[in-house]
This record gives C-alpha cells, sequence and structure tokens, in this order.
C-alpha cells in the first residue's frame, strides 16, 4: 500500500493547528504545555509503515492497560509556535509495547529529543480516561493564564471552586458537569505527578495544577480544547469580577443550575449544588 504525506495526516494538521493557537493564545509560552493524541492503528497506516521503529525507550512507570496503543505527542522543551512549521521535529508517533513500561517510536523528533516531559501524567491519564470512555482520544495540558491566577485567590477546595466556575458562565454545567478536580502544587514532570491526576480523572475529565496550569480530557481534539476553553473563560470572568471589587449582587442560584441541568439532561457532580432535584434535596 503506497503510504499517503504524514504532514497531510488530519491527526498532524489538528495538532499543528491546536498547538499554534494555544501559543496565540499565551497558554504556551516558551515550551510551555503538552497535548498527546490517541491514534487509532487503521488511522495511522495510511500514513506510517507502523513495523518500522526506530527506537524502544523504558517508561519509569507501566501502563499495561494502554499496550499496544498509539499516541501523537508533543516533543519536550519543543515550542508549540514552531510545530506547524517542522511537525517531524517538534512531535512523536508513539506505540506503548506489550509490557506497558517501554515505548516505541515510529516517527518524530528527528533531533533526538524526547517526548514531553509530562509523559507519565498523559499515559497515566489516557488509562484512565479511556476505561470510563472507549472513545476518549486527547490529553491537552496548557498553562491557561486566568486559571493559573485563579488558583492564587480561591480556595482549592474541589467543590468550591467547580461550584464558582459553574456560576460564571451559563454554559459551565453543560460543558463539564461532572466538574473540575484540582491538586495540591506538586513538582512538574513527575510519576508522582502523573499518578495523582490520573486518580482525579476518575472523577472528572479537568484537573487543575495550582499555580502551574489546567489538564483537560475529550473524544476530540475539539471536545478536550473547548473543555479548557470554557473552563478559562469562567475564570477570567471570575477574575474581572474580583478586580472591581463590588459585592456581588445576583448570580445563577443552585436552583437555577439544577433547573439547567435538567433541561440539558446532564447529571452536576455530587455534593455540590442544593435544592430541588439535588443529591442533598
Amino acid at each position: 500500500m503506497k503510504l499517503h504525506e504524514i504532514n497531510q495526516a488530519p491527526f498532524i494538521r489538528e495538532m499543528c493547528e491546536a498547538t499554534s493557537q494555544l501559543w496565540n493564545y499565551g497558554w504556551a509560552e516558551r515550551n510551555g504545555g503538552n497535548i498527546s493524541y490517541r491514534l487509532p492503528q487503521e488511522e495511522v497506516k495510511y500514513y506510517l509503515n507502523t513495523d518500522q521503529v526506530k527506537k524502544i525507550v523504558a517508561l519509569d512507570f507501566t501502563v499495561k492497560s494502554l499496550a499496544g496503543e498509539i499516541f501523537l505527542v508533543s516533543g519536550s522543551g519543543k515550542y508549540f509556535k514552531n510545530i506547524q512549521k517542522n511537525p517531524a521535529d517538534s512531535l512523536a508517533i508513539i506505540r506503548i509495547n506489550a509490557e506497558g513500561d517501554h515505548y516505541e517510536l515510529l516517527w518524530g523528533l528527528e533531533g533526538g529529543d524526547l517526548p514531553t516531559s509530562e509523559l507519565a501524567s498523559h499515559l497515566q491519564c489516557h488509562a484512565v480516561r479511556i476505561a470510563h470512555d472507549p472513545e476518549h482520544r486527547v490529553i491537552l495540558h496548557t498553562h491557561a493564564t486566568a486559571i493559573s491566577a485563579m488558583t492564587f485567590i480561591h480556595e482549592l477546595d474541589e467543590k468550591k471552586f467547580t461550584k464558582t466556575l459553574w456560576q460564571m458562565i451559563t454554559e459551565c454545567l453543560v460543558v463539564f458537569p461532572d466538574g473540575v478536580s484540582v491538586l495540591p502544587w506538586m513538582v512538574a514532570g513527575t510519576s508522582k505527578l502523573g499518578a495523582a491526576s490520573a486518580e482525579k480523572m476518575n472523577d472528572s475529565r479537568i484537573v487543575i495544577w495550582p499555580h502551574h496550569g489546567i489538564m483537560g480530557a475529550g473524544q476530540t481534539m475539539d471536545d478536550a480544547f473547548g473543555l479548557v476553553e470554557t473552563a478559562e473563560k469562567a475564570a477570567k470572568i471570575y477574575l474581572q469580577i474580583c478586580s472591581t471589587r463590588q459585592e456581588i449582587k445576583q448570580q445563577i442560584t443552585d436552583q437555577q443550575l439544577l433547573d439547567l441541568a435538567a433541561e440539558f439532561h446532564v447529571k452536576p457532580k455530587d455534593g455540590i449544588l442544593k435544592g430541588k432535584g439535588s443529591q442533598d434535596d
């Protein structure tokens, strides 16, 4: 079978567009942020000979449930603004081996570099989200400005953080009814952070890393990107309200949020809202 030009593959184009937009938003300064995109074998085979392995690299953790899975990932130390200029230098296509303790480099990172330093977080989060949703494909981590700023002035209690975001924009509850999870500050790029993030992904598709950024999960690139965009806009509105130093005179009530959930057939995360139709009613 004749292979198509890989730079024209939809998954490469999506990654280039997403990373460029993240940089334009100011959420990917220098080499900040990382993305991993789960790719079906049947999609990859038209662009790449998956029998050719460039190198095999050991992981310092094991994700046996991802054995045989293929991922497009951003590279360590790579600037998102440059990815669209030379995808093969800044991106990698990797496959997890049968034991789940190594990855095989199939394409990319032509300068000899490594995948993102947050690979542990990405793969462990993928494993959890796939278990909850077989259609899951994308993990996106970025240094969203307003979310990071919000972690300096808002209580880091997950229920309170979630409720504040839900109350900022009507669509928030509809977009992420599972709320947000919030970790304590942790050293970046570690298996410990990866395991903690993955554990939180059991409960919600958004994990906030205080004073660092946000991680979102989705079935598509648009899904994960839109999830983060919505939370970030809510955080920005919260900061603008705080900057006025004015007393809040009106806001979306618990009952209104419950009514919204009923109308859009979504189930709000338990223990956050009180009113008719809530778990706490």
